[in-house]
Formats: structure tokens, sequence, C-alpha cells
């Protein structure tokens, strides 16, 4: 299994702008901590967010001071964001619940609240199954094309629109579950999982929405392929030209719907009660706009690629593809 690196540790830079740092993770106490900021995007859940802390800590009682992390150094935090970069532009299955089992990762919470919530998790995976299965195939698909010198376009799109199906059913087969882990934790807890979130979900957009597909620049998809393969110049100038301009987004694929899906589990989640089977349709959209959207960029980016690349590259690049399937949260 290929280990994502943002477990762990107070984590400066995108992600601590983000909210997905943590001063102590495993070793906190789960009534003790502050949540992480979140962008201004975030403002209104974000303040939410903040009163459900404030009240949750002015009624707790005096906890254990919480051990602190040491800092890591800046090429371990730059390693660290670049995993989650890479992680979000390879996988678009289950949604905004992929989102959520990632958070769980790095809450913090003590070793008995640790063990109940991490079943929940462990029910979620089992539940999301479908949707990752069909993201495997559609990279196995790109990875057979990528070797042949040729992706199969009719396959490819067969394959994102089998993902776009099976993420839309994701929130009804983990509604329960989503209930349950809202019942499991505290206030303080519920608000930095939904700080985390709504990072994980401005990382996805930073690089499936907002980073031009033919750009070069550094931290760009096309720069980390430039930096894998030894891609030459008149290869990177291609490649650039091939891509274009990046298209209009069908409606049907349009992530800006995740947004107000977002916003509306942050409201909520933060809630005395809740019901993950009132979020219903809107999630069913969003997961579905999610898996198409990253799916059909995915497949131009190679799509555009391969015809550049020499067989020598193919094959690295094939076996870089494959080495995703492995990623924690997105292997079987």
């Amino acid at each position: 299994m290929r280990h994502i690196r943002w477990m762990c540790g107070a984590i400066p830079g995108l992600l601590l702008v983000t909210g997905l740092g943590l001063a102590a993770c495993d070793n906190g106490s789960s009534s003790g901590g502050e949540t992480p900021a979140t962008s201004a995007t975030a403002a209104p859940a974000a303040a939410s967010a903040s009163a459900a802390v404030a009240t949750a800590a002015a009624s707790a009682s005096a906890a254990a001071a919480t051990p602190a992390v040491p800092e890591a150094s800046a090429a371990e935090n730059e390693a660290v964001n670049e995993d989650l970069r890479q992680f979000h532009r390879h996988h678009h299955h289950g949604g905004v619940t992929m989102f959520i089992t990632m958070a769980i990762d790095t809450l913090g919470l003590d070793a008995a609240k640790k063990t109940q919530v991490e079943k929940i998790q462990s029910d979620l995976h089992a539940k999301m199954a479908p949707a990752r299965d069909a993201e495997r195939d559609l990279i196995s698909t790109l990875a057979d094309g990528i070797t042949a010198g040729k992706i199969d376009s009719a396959k490819v799109d067969a394959a994102v629109a089998k993902v776009g199906t099976a993420s839309a059913a994701v929130h009804t087969a983990t509604a329960d579950a989503l209930t349950q882990l809202h019942d499991a934790l505290s206030p303080i807890e519920r608000a930095a999982l939904v700080d985390k979130v709504k990072a994980h979900w401005e990382v996805w957009q930073k690089v499936n929405v907002a980073e031009k597909a033919g750009s070069s620049e550094k931290g760009t998809h096309l720069a980390k392929l430039t930096e894998l393969l030894g891609l030459k110049p008149d290869q990177v100038a291609a490649i650039t030209k091939a891509l274009g301009t990046d298209p209009a987004v069908p409606a049907a694929n349009d992530p800006k719907a995740v947004d107000a899906h977002v916003q509306a589990f942050a409201t909520a989640f933060l809630a005395d009660k809740f019901d993950a089977k009132s979020l219903a349709a809107p999630a069913t959209a969003a997961g579905g706009h999610m898996a198409r959207h990253g799916g059909a960029r995915q497949a131009r980016f190679f799509e555009a690629v391969v015809p550049v690349l020499t067989p020598e590259q193919r094959t690295k690049l094939a076996a870089h593809l494959q080495e995703r399937l492995n990623d924690q949260h997105a292997e079987k």
C-alpha cells in the first residue's frame, strides 16, 4: 500500500491554510486543540464551526495538555502537500464521502474513541467499494492505452461514466454510517472534521478546476510529469499545444454543485442532530459531478501526452499510474 503522508503533524503552507494541519495525531485528547483556519471561501461555515467549538469548549471540563509534535522541515511539508495534490489529481470516486474518510485520519482521537470511529471509517470504505473499483478500471484502462501508445477514447468514456454512476450512489450507501460518525464525535471533533473536509475540497478544486491543463508552471500536473519522465522542451511545448484551451465544462460534470453540498454538509454536521439522508439529493449530484469532471479531465490530459512520449517514457508513465491504484483510500 502506498501511504500518503498527510497523516500527522503540524503542516504549514497549503495544508495549514486549508485546515488539514493538526497539532497532534493519535496523541491528542478528543476535547483538546484548536481547529485550523479555513479559507475565505468557506467563511460562513467556518464561523459556524468556530461557534460550535467555543460552545463545546466552554462546557467541557479541563483537559490534559496535548503533547506538541516536532515541527517538520520545509521539505517534509512540501512532500506532504505534493502527496495530497497528487492524490486528488488521480482520485475522484466517492464524492464528499471520500473527503470525510480522509479527514478521519487526522482527528487525533483518544484511544477509545479512535477504535470506535475507525470501525465507522472501515464501513465507509466498504460501502465505497463499487466506486473505488470503477475508478481502478478507469486508471487501468488509461495505463493500458499509454503502454500501447494509443488510448481508446470510447473505452475511457465508458469507464468515466461508470465511475460517475457508482460515485453518485455512495452517499445513499453510506448515510447510516455518516450519521453514526456524527453521533460518535464531540462538537469540537465535528468542527475539526468539517474544516478538513473543506480543505480537501479546496485542494481538489485547485488541481482539477483552477489549474490550467496545459500549464507547465511549477507544481502543475505537466510540470510533475516533466520531472517524472524527463520530458524535453519540445515535448512539453507539444503537450501544451495539444491541450490548448480548457474546454467548457458540461452542466452534468460541473463541480460547482459540489461546493453547495460541502457547505450544506458543514452546516448539518455541526448541528446537535444530524441525518445524512436529508442531504441525499445534493450529495448524489455532487458525487457524480466530481467523478465525471475529474475522470474526463484526467483522460484528456493523458490523451494529449501519449503521442509525444517515447516507448520508454510510456512504460514509465503506465507504471506510475498503476502505482496510484495502491494509494491509501484508493486501494481495495
